[in-house]
């Protein structure tokens, strides 16, 4: 129990003690805290230990920095020392771009992170790196599009996303579904046009947006290209993601209809894995198709995820200098996250405790700086506090300038499709306003409502764009 004279987030209290100091769940804590003109001091005990902690007033606008300082003090009353320190949220890079905005230097935002925050110096150094790379990419002065596709061959074990199966059900009705999807396009695209709206990016995801036919998908991306400004984007991707949706005539379509980013993700390359999560993977096709999309001059991804079902160290370190063998222009590494909604949840699947995260990130920094690639966006899995960070690399000029939009939500992204979600973003960085519109998961009851839902969807974003 704790008991404190600083107007505390309760929730944010609560979910800090749980992931970073469960004994303070056992005892009964006082926090007392006092500020000046200068500076703000905390004053932490639990009736065995005392710990007083003082920091300069960092900025006008960092009006919770007592509520941040209480739960600091706890780390340092119970001796934690985590590399990420007191920082538990998603999107920690968020924290250094508000920090550029308030026009600090690189020396003194370094200093922010590991005395303040009590970061390690090594993430620190990484947060601000990434947080560098992104500046450019910094706009909001346009928006964009991101398709969800709700359907996957199979389902991974590991897999959280909305995915279904194309049997019962959901293949009696999966052709009103694609229509439906086609529809919406429209329907947005006509919205956009309207509201004079400027579209820079593009993204379908999914699920597995491959599993469309030739046709089908050829038929969608006509439809993209007719309703909106293509000339104008900075990128247009399509997520591949599994070798056994992928052919040469489907790398046909997407590059005639201007798709110039694609995902193509082994996750691993143990095979022994990839059946244990319940993913198909044929080698040989794999570096057919890869090389034939370099060859078509396709910008490439490549997903992988550590901690995998069954994976020792070794394992990952073969899939690491495998993946080193390729020409990728982006690499994104994954860490195993247990959802609650993925097959690995429900048989109450435990993350591998015995990795070794010291060699496998020294691998993956080596094989990274050899190919030329650079960390350019990151974000964490909830919950956790060592070795929890995704990072996309990047060769120079080649960041998906959508990822970085999705992580740092600097500006308006329209989702279209079952399961996608629009955010809309309205004021600047230091007061950032973020409004969720959520499409059904289920893509039948995504068809059922949506003339409803987009009603209501459209008319939410005329107001957001004028203001109201």
């Amino acid at each position: 129990m704790v008991k404190s004279n600083i107007k505390m987030n309760p929730g944010k209290l609560t979910e800090f003690i749980r992931i970073l100091v469960p004994e303070a769940e056992e005892e009964a804590v006082k926090i007392e805290g006092m500020e000046d003109d200068e500076k703000c001091t905390v004053i932490t005990s639990n009736g065995k230990k005392t710990v007083e902690f003082s920091y300069e007033k960092i900025s006008d606008s960092f009006d919770d920095q007592l509520d941040v300082m209480a739960r600091i003090s706890l780390l340092k009353l119970y001796d934690k020392d985590y590399k990420w320190g007191s920082l538990i949220g998603v999107r920690p890079t968020k924290i250094v771009h508000k920090f550029f905005d308030s026009g600090f230097n690189l020396h003194y935002i370094e200093s922010i992170l590991t005395d303040f925050y009590q970061v390690s110096r090594e993430k620190a150094e990484l947060l601000i790196e990434i947080a560098k790379r992104e500046l450019k990419y910094m706009e909001n002065r346009t928006i964009g599009i991101y398709i969800g596709i709700a359907y996957c061959p199979s389902r991974c074990s590991y897999c959280s996303f909305p995915s279904y199966l194309k049997e019962g059900k959901y293949l009696e009705r999966f052709e009103e579904y694609y229509n439906t999807l086609l529809y919406e396009i429209r329907e947005i695209g006509k919205l956009v046009k309207e509201l004079g709206l400027e579209v820079n990016t593009i993204y379908v995801g999914g699920g597995t947006p491959s599993i469309l036919s030739k046709e089908e998908m050829e038929k969608m991306l006509r439809v993209i290209n007719q309703n909106y400004d293509i000339g104008k984007l900075k990128e247009f991707s399509y997520e591949l993601g599994r070798i056994d949706t992928i052919d040469e005539e489907k790398l046909e379509v997407l590059k005639n209809w201007n798709v110039d980013r694609i995902s193509i993700n082994p996750q691993t390359f143990n095979m022994k894995t990839l059946k244990e999560v319940n993913r198909y993977h044929d080698q040989e096709k794999f570096d057919r198709i890869f090389n034939e999309a370099k060859r078509m001059g396709f910008i490439v991804n490549m997903d992988l995820i550590l901690g995998l079902p069954g994976e020792t160290t070794d394992d990952i370190l073969y899939t690491l200098q495998k993946a080193g063998t390729y020409n990728m222009d982006n690499l994104t590494i994954h860490n195993l996250a247990i959802k609650k909604t993925s097959g690995l949840n429900k048989d109450n699947y435990l993350l591998a405790k015995n990795l070794n995260y010291k060699k496998i990130y020294g691998n993956i920094y080596k094989i990274t700086r050899e190919k030329g690639l650079y960390p350019y966006y990151m974000y964490r899995q909830k919950n956790s506090f060592e070795w929890g960070e995704n990072i996309g690399y990047s060769l120079q000029d080649k960041e998906s300038v959508y990822n970085i939009e999705t992580i740092e939500e600097n500006k308006t992204i329209i989702g279209i499709g079952a399961g996608a979600v629009t955010k809309l973003i309205t004021g600047d960085i230091r007061n950032r306003t973020i409004e969720r519109l959520i499409n059904p998961k289920d893509p039948l009851m995504w068809i059922d409502e949506l003339e409803e839902r987009l009603k209501k969807k459209k008319e939410r974003i005329r107001e957001a764009v004028n203001g109201r």
